[in-house]
């Protein structure tokens, strides 16, 4: 079950978050707990920029917003070990932290994880990717939604060529549950409108392993004959163009992406990545945040006022879910999405390396 919101749902932009809260401070609801919070934030990996540059510091620094500076954030990051967050995780429990919100490195082995905080009385709110379990929520951005814009932009960036054009799908790690729905939403955009020459999984998102596909796709089928790469995110994106670097491509296909990396966005401006997949970090990071701390104040009418959609997952239905949209990066929005939002400035996009082709697109 798939429901995409309304923006306005959310908040009007993200320039609107110290606003977004629903009947503030005027509850009449008996909180269950005060501001004297312990969140337990478990992030997937290192590897994927996002997650120690931008998701933690926003949600430490809305809890501490929320609860006057009482509010804490236990933070443990799993290094793309399932294994490793399952003892993260149970140490969480046994420390008895308030609530945990988990971006899961493997949805279905982080279940019985999620079944102990259960047994324990500890809220978990799924972040970023959907885990199964007994969740109490569920945070992210419109994956499908994700897979769909950077479908079509593949098909928009190869015209008139497209139906007869190779394409390769680098896809991300199949223990995470948000591939299956990017690539769901990325083939309803490719089927039939070009030709998928060859698929690939890529294990933990790991773009040493995103390389080795590509040196094999290029081998396979001939530089010459690969039109476009539909890469599931930046870091495996950079990891593709630099393989086509190696085997001798002078003018890079196009090749999708998705975060909005420092290193994307810059390989968007000099046109080495044809676009990047932005998701407002600051409206997923703060909203999660605000909903966790509403959980286990018991402010009920706000988490509510928030947790507008439902999903499903393989063992449990109906999940409240707040699905934040996402937008199409390219040279053309660069000024009206990352920059805007505060996520970089033009002077560490526009570096010495990127400077005349920062001016050529009027970005200064």
């Amino acid at each position: 079950m798939r429901t995409v919101p309304s923006v306005m749902a959310v908040c009007a932009s993200a320039l609107l978050l110290t606003s977004c809260s629903v009947g503030g401070s005027n509850t009449s609801v008996s909180p269950k707990k005060g501001d004297d919070i312990n969140l337990g934030l478990l992030l997937p990996d290192r590897d994927t920029s996002r997650f120690d540059r931008f998701d933690f510091p926003l949600i430490k620094k809305q809890v501490a917003t929320l609860t006057h500076g009482k509010g804490r954030v236990t933070y443990a990051n799993a290094g793309a070990s399932a294994k490793r967050q399952s003892q993260q995780f149970e140490q969480m429990v046994a420390d008895k932290v308030d609530v945990i919100l988990v971006d899961a490195v493997d949805a279905k082995a982080i279940g019985p994880d999620v079944r102990k905080a259960k047994d324990a009385g500890i809220p978990v709110i799924a972040y970023d990717r959907l885990a199964q379990g007994p969740i109490d929520a569920y945070v992210s951005h419109d994956n499908e939604l994700v897979g769909e814009v950077q479908g079509r932009a593949i098909v928009e960036a190869l015209g008139d060529k497209a139906e007869t054009s190779k394409i390769v799908m680098m896809n991300g790690s199949p223990a995470d549950p948000n591939t299956a729905l990017f690539k769901k939403g990325a083939l309803d955009e490719l089927n039939s409108k070009v030709v998928i020459a060859k698929q690939y999984d890529t294990r933990e998102w790991l773009p040493s392993v995103a390389k080795a596909n590509m040196k094999e796709a290029i081998a396979s089928f001939g530089l010459k004959n690969i039109a476009a790469v539909y890469s599931a995110n930046d870091d495996m994106a950079g990891a593709v163009i630099d393989e086509l670097k190696e085997a001798g491509a002078t003018k890079i296909p196009p090749v999708t992406g998705q975060d909005a990396t420092l290193a994307a966005v810059q390989r968007v401006v000099s046109g080495e990545q044809y676009m990047t997949v932005y998701k407002s970090f600051l409206l997923e990071a703060t909203n999660a945040a605000q909903i966790a701390v509403y959980k286990i104040q018991g402010r009920d009418l706000q988490f509510d006022a928030l947790i507008r959609d439902k999903v499903d997952s393989p063992d449990q239905k109906d999940i409240p879910s707040l699905l934040v949209p996402v937008v199409a990066l390219t040279k053309d929005n660069i000024e009206q999405t990352v920059i805007k939002d505060d996520v970089y400035t033009v002077q560490q996009i526009c570096t010495a390396e990127y400077a005349a082709d920062c001016a050529a697109i009027g970005l200064k």
